[in-house]
C-alpha cells in the first residue's frame, strides 16, 4: 500500500509527533476507529474520541500517512515535513462511500485548508449555524466576544455588550460557555453581557439559529456558545501587549471619578462598601436616632463630585502557555491564559431628555453633559484534559473574568417638576465577575456509540457598591449654585447581585445502518438549579435646617463631618422606594430524544422532541410595602423537525419547523423598583408575566463554490404567543417602565450571505476577498386589550428592519501580511414601547467602520494595528421629535505586538 517512503534523516535525530483529527467530509463529525499508518514504517495508530489521533516516535523527514476506515474512501496525505523533536498538527477529511474506491492522494498543505474553518462548520452542521473563529477574530480589531459576534449574519449588539439575533430582543438569545449555560450578572436583563469575555481567550463564537432537541429550548433568536482556547498540538508560549489612543479621551480633559488603590484591578475596595451600621439597620423601617444618623452619614465615603483629569492611553497585556505531553499512560493537554486591559473613554456631547407625558411631542427635562469612564477587563482560563488510550477523555475547564467601570457624570438642565435649572453630579463604580468550572467525561463505545457526562458550576456577581448623586440648583444671574432642598438631592445607592448555577447533563448517541445509509439516535437529559439574591438599597440624605450659605458649600465640605458631631441635628436619612431586594430559585429539568435518519443518500431527517419543566420561586421585598411572592411552574413539550437536502457536494437546502420558549427574567417578575439615574425612569417588575411560546419556520439554500467561499439565502418566520414587552408608562412626575405580555407577534425575515475571492477578476486581485451578510426583517405586535399600551401598528421591541455587515480582506501571497476593513449598520429599532399618548422610543441607525492589519516583524514577533469606530457617528435615541439620548465616543487606534514561541 506504500506510495512513498520517508526521506532518511540522521539516525540520531530526535523523533517527532503527528497529531490531528479525522473528520467526515459530509457531516463534519469526528470519525473514531480510523486506522492511520506512517507509510514505509511500523508506526501507526487509530483515531479515538472526536476523531483525534496521535502518531508518536515518527522519524523526522518528509512523511506520508495513509488512512482507512470501512465505509469511507481511503486517503493518503503526502508532503508532511517533520523536523527533529517537532509536533505537527495534520487534520484529514474522509469521504463516505458505499464501496471501496481508489485511494485519494492529497498534499498536506491542501488538506489543512479544508477543515477547522467557520464555513466547514456551517456547511456540515445539522441546523443553521454561523461561527466566528479565532483566526477571524485575530484579523479584526475585536477585543471581546460582543465585538466578535456582531460579524455574524443577523446579529446586532446593543450598548456594546448585549446580543440581538434576527432583530429579536435579548430575551430570545441565550449564552453558554463551552456548552454550559452561564447566568447573567445584570439585574435588569436575562442576557449575558459578552463584553465580559476577552477575545484573546476565545477559540470560537458559534450561533445556532435552529433548535434541535439536544439544546435547551429557551431561545428563538440564537443559542450563542463561546468556546475557550483549545490545547495547542505542541508546546507554545505567547506574550502580547498593546497601547491605544482614543481621540476623544486620550490626553484630553475628562470628567473623572476619584480612584482607590485597587481600581486598576477592577476591585471596588472596602471603603466603597455599605457601612456596617447601615447594613445592620436593613430597610430602616423605623427612623434611626439622630446619633445613629450622624454616625452613618459620617461613615459614607466623602466622594460626591467629578474631578478633572487628563485621559491616559489604553493598554493591554496577555500571556498564554499550553501544549500536550504524555502523563503516565495518558496523554495530557493543557492551556493557561491571562489577559488584562485598561481603557478610558468619554461620552461627549451627551444629551438626555423626555417627551411630555400629556401630549408626547413636547421636550422636557433636557440635560446636557459629559460622562468619563475608566474600564478594566481581565480574565483567565486554566483548562486541562487527560486522554486514556484513544477512547476515554476527562476534561476540566476553568474560566474567570472580571470587569469594572469607574464612571463620573456631570450634566446641567432644567427640571420640569422642580421648576429650576439643575447641576447633577453622579459617581458610579460597577464591578462584574463570571466564574465557571466544568468537568466533562467522554467515552467512545466502539466505532458507533458515544457517551458524554458533564457537570458545571457557574457564579456571577454584579456589585455597585457606592453610587452617589448630588443635585444643585443653578439660579444663574451670577449667583452661586446651592444644594437643592429636595428628597432626592443627595442620594447613596448600594446594589449587589449574586447568582450561582449548577447543572448536570448526560448524552448518549448510537450510529447504525449500512455504509450508504448512516443513521444516529441520540438521547439525554439536563438538570439545572439556579439561585439568585439581589439587593438594591437607596438612601436620601436631607438637611432641611441648613441655610443658603451652607448649601453653597461644595458637597465634600458639607459632608466632611462638620455637621455630624455629637448634638448636631442637621441630617435625616430616608430610604427611597427605588430600593428593595429579591431572591430567586429556579429548577429546570429536561429530557430529549432525537433521530438523524438518512431517508436517501442525499436527504437527512432530524426529528425529535424535548420536555422541559421549570419551577421558579420569586420573593420580592420592596423598601416600602410588603413582601410579594410568585411561583410560576411550566411543563413544555418542544418538538423539532429538520430536513436537509444535499443537492450536490457543494450545495445544501435546509428546512425546519420547531417550537421554543422564552421565560421571564427574574427581575421582570420581582415587584421592586430600580432606577438608573436621578430624573430617569424607575423600572418595576410584574409578577403576573407569562412565559412566551414561539413557533419557528426556517428555509435556507447554501452554495460553497470553492474553499472559503459561500453564497446563501435564508427565509425565516416566527409566531409568538404572549411576547413580553418593555413598556414606558405615561405618568406625571415619576417615570415608570414595566413589562407586559402582548397577545402575540409575528416575525418574518430574509438572510443573505456571500463571501468570495476577487481572483475571479484577474490575478492582480488574487490577494483580496469580499464578504457580506444582510438580514431584512419585519415584525408586527398584537397588543390585545390592555388600555395602557399605545395601539399603533409597530414592530416588536428590539426589532431592527435590517442588519448589514460587510468587509474587504487583503492577504498577501508573497509575505504574511493581512488587513481587513469591516462595516456594520443596523436599522432603526424600538428600545421601549410606551403608554398613550407617548410615542415609542427608537434607537436611530448608525454606521460603524473598523480596520485591522497584521504584519510579522521577525520570525516570532508580529505587529497589529487596529482602528475602531472610524466614522464616530452619534448614538441617538428618539421619542417622536424628542431626542431621548445622544452622545459620541471617539475613534480608537491601537498598536500591539505579539511574541510566540
Amino acid at each position: 500500500m506504500a506510495l512513498s517512503a520517508q526521506s532518511q534523516p540522521s539516525a540520531s535525530a530526535e523523533p517527532g509527533r503527528i497529531v490531528g483529527r479525522v473528520i467526515s467530509a459530509r457531516s463534519g463529525e469526528g470519525l473514531a476507529d480510523v486506522g492511520i499508518q506512517v507509510v514505509g514504517t511500523m508506526t501507526g495508530s487509530a483515531s479515538g474520541l472526536d476523531g483525534k489521533f496521535a502518531l508518536s516516535k515518527v522519524t523526522p523527514g518528509t512523511v506520508t500517512i495513509h488512512l482507512r476506515r470501512l465505509g469511507f474512501a481511503p486517503k493518503t496525505v503526502t508532503g508532511i515535513v517533520l523536523s527533529p523533536g517537532q509536533t505537527i498538527e495534520q487534520n484529514v477529511t474522509l469521504e463516505q462511500v458505499t464501496v471501496s474506491l481508489t485511494t485519494q492522494v492529497v498534499t498536506a498543505s491542501s488538506e489543512r485548508g479544508t477543515v477547522n474553518e467557520a464555513l466547514d462548520k456551517q456547511r456540515t452542521a445539522v441546523g443553521v449555524v454561523s461561527s466566528v473563529t479565532r483566526e477571524q477574530i485575530s484579523r479584526s480589531p475585536d477585543s471581546d466576544a460582543a465585538q466578535a459576534v456582531q460579524r455574524v449574519s443577523g446579529v446586532t449588539v446593543q450598548d456594546g455588550k448585549y446580543v440581538f439575533v434576527r432583530g429579536l430582543g435579548e430575551r430570545y438569545t441565550t449564552t453558554s460557555l463551552n456548552g454550559a449555560r452561564i447566568p447573567s450578572p445584570e439585574p435588569e436583563r436575562k442576557v449575558v453581557p459578552l463584553d465580559l469575555f476577552p477575545s484573546s481567550l476565545i477559540q470560537s463564537v458559534t450561533t445556532s439559529k435552529n433548535f434541535t432537541p439536544d439544546q435547551p429550548g429557551d431561545f428563538s433568536g440564537a443559542q450563542v456558545d463561546i468556546r475557550t482556547r483549545e490545547f495547542p498540538a505542541r508546546g507554545q508560549i505567547q506574550f502580547s501587549s498593546s497601547m491605544g489612543y482614543n481621540d476623544a479621551a486620550t490626553r484630553q480633559a475628562l470628567v473623572g471619578a476619584p480612584t482607590l488603590s485597587r481600581d486598576w484591578l477592577g476591585f471596588a475596595g472596602t471603603s466603597r462598601q455599605i457601612p456596617s451600621q447601615l447594613a445592620a439597620a436593613g430597610r430602616l423601617g423605623t427612623e434611626p436616632s439622630q446619633s445613629d444618623v450622624n454616625a452613618i452619614v459620617g461613615s459614607f465615603r466623602n466622594a460626591w463630585s467629578p474631578i478633572a483629569r487628563s485621559g491616559s492611553p489604553n493598554t493591554s497585556l496577555g500571556f498564554t502557555a499550553g501544549g500536550s505531553r504524555p502523563l503516565g499512560t495518558a496523554q495530557a493537554g493543557y492551556i493557561a491564559s491571562l489577559s488584562y486591559s485598561y481603557s478610558q473613554e468619554v461620552r461627549e456631547n451627551e444629551v438626555r431628555a423626555y417627551a411630555e407625558p400629556t401630549n408626547g411631542t413636547t421636550e422636557i427635562d433636557r440635560f446636557e453633559g459629559s460622562t468619563g469612564r475608566a474600564s478594566v477587563l481581565w480574565g483567565g482560563i486554566a483548562n486541562g484534559s487527560l486522554l486514556f488510550g484513544s477512547k476515554t477523555r476527562v476534561s476540566l475547564n476553568n474560566t474567570y473574568n472580571r470587569t469594572s467601570d469607574n464612571e463620573a457624570r456631570r450634566e446641567t438642565g432644567f427640571s420640569e417638576n422642580l421648576g429650576t435649572e439643575l447641576i447633577v453630579d453622579r459617581l458610579r463604580f460597577v464591578e462584574r465577575t463570571v466564574g465557571s468550572t466544568q468537568v466533562v467525561a467522554e467515552r467512545q463505545l466502539g466505532a458507533r456509540q458515544k457517551a458524554v457526562v458533564a457537570f458545571s458550576a457557574s457564579s456571577v456577581n454584579r456589585a455597585e457598591p457606592d453610587r452617589s448623586e448630588f443635585v444643585r440648583a443653578n439660579p444663574g444671574n451670577g449667583q452661586a449654585p446651592f444644594w437643592l432642598d429636595a428628597s432626592e438631592a443627595a442620594v447613596r445607592t448600594f446594589g449587589d447581585l449574586n447568582e450561582k448555577s449548577y447543572s448536570t447533563t448526560g448524552d448518549y448517541s448510537i450510529q447504525f445502518g449500512s455504509a450508504e445509509r448512516q443513521h444516529q439516535l441520540k438521547f439525554g437529559g439536563l438538570f439545572r438549579f439556579t439561585d439568585r439574591l439581589a439587593t438594591n438599597r437607596v438612601y436620601s440624605i436631607q438637611a432641611r435646617s441648613l441655610g443658603l450659605a451652607e448649601r453653597r458649600l461644595a458637597a465634600e465640605e458639607i459632608f466632611d463631618g462638620r455637621y455630624t458631631d455629637a448634638g448636631d441635628a442637621v441630617f435625616r436619612l430616608v430610604p427611597l422606594s427605588q430600593g428593595g431586594s429579591y431572591g430567586a430559585n429556579e429548577e429546570v429539568g429536561a429530557g430529549y430524544a432525537m433521530l438523524e435518519w438518512a431517508l436517501a443518500e442525499r436527504i437527512q431527517l432530524i426529528a425529535g422532541g424535548r420536555f422541559e419543566r421549570s419551577a421558579t420561586i420569586i420573593s420580592a421585598e420592596p423598601t416600602v410595602g410588603s413582601r410579594v411572592r410568585t411561583n410560576p411552574v411550566y411543563n413544555d413539550v418542544l418538538p423539532s423537525v429538520l430536513l436537509n437536502f444535499r443537492v450536490s457536494e457543494s450545495q445544501n437546502v435546509r428546512l425546519s419547523a420547531t417550537q421554543t420558549l422564552a421565560r421571564p427574567e427574574y427581575r421582570e417578575l420581582a415587584e421592586v423598583q430600580y432606577r438608573d439615574v436621578i430624573g430617569a425612569e424607575n423600572v418595576l417588575g410584574n409578577p403576573s408575566l407569562k412565559r412566551t411560546l414561539i413557533q419557528n419556520l426556517d428555509a435556507r439554500w447554501e452554495w460553497y463554490p470553492r474553499g472559503g467561499e459561500v453564497l446563501s439565502i435564508g427565509l425565516f418566520a416566527k409566531r409568538f404567543d404572549n411576547p413580553i414587552e418593555r413598556v414606558f408608562l405615561a405618568t406625571s412626575g415619576t417615570r415608570i417602565v414595566t413589562f407586559l405580555n402582548a397577545d402575540g407577534a409575528d416575525n418574518l425575515g430574509v438572510e443573505l450571505e456571500a463571501r468570495t475571492g476577487l481572483d475571479r477578476l484577474g490575478q492582480a486581485f488574487a490577494p483580496f476577498s469580499i464578504f457580506s451578510n444582510m438580514t431584512f426583517m419585519r415584525s408586527e405586535i398584537r397588543l390585545g386589550d390592555d388600555p395602557r399600551v399605545a395601539k399603533e401598528d409597530r414592530a416588536m421591541v428590539g426589532q431592527a428592519p435590517f442588519v448589514v455587515n460587510a468587509g474587504l480582506s487583503y492577504a498577501s501571497q508573497s509575505r504574511p501580511l493581512n488587513a481587513t476593513l469591516l462595516f456594520n449598520r443596523v436599522g432603526r429599532r424600538i428600545v421601549s414601547a410606551s403608554q398613550r399618548p407617548l410615542p415609542v422610543t427608537y434607537e436611530e441607525p448608525r454606521s460603524v467602520l473598523d480596520f485591522s492589519a497584521r504584519l510579522p516583524i521577525m520570525s516570532r514577533v508580529s505587529a497589529k494595528f487596529d482602528a475602531r469606530n472610524l466614522l464616530d457617528q452619534a448614538y441617538r435615541q428618539t421619542q417622536g421629535i424628542v431626542t431621548r439620548e445622544s452622545y459620541t465616543s471617539g475613534r480608537v487606534y491601537t498598536l500591539g505586538l505579539t511574541w510566540q514561541q
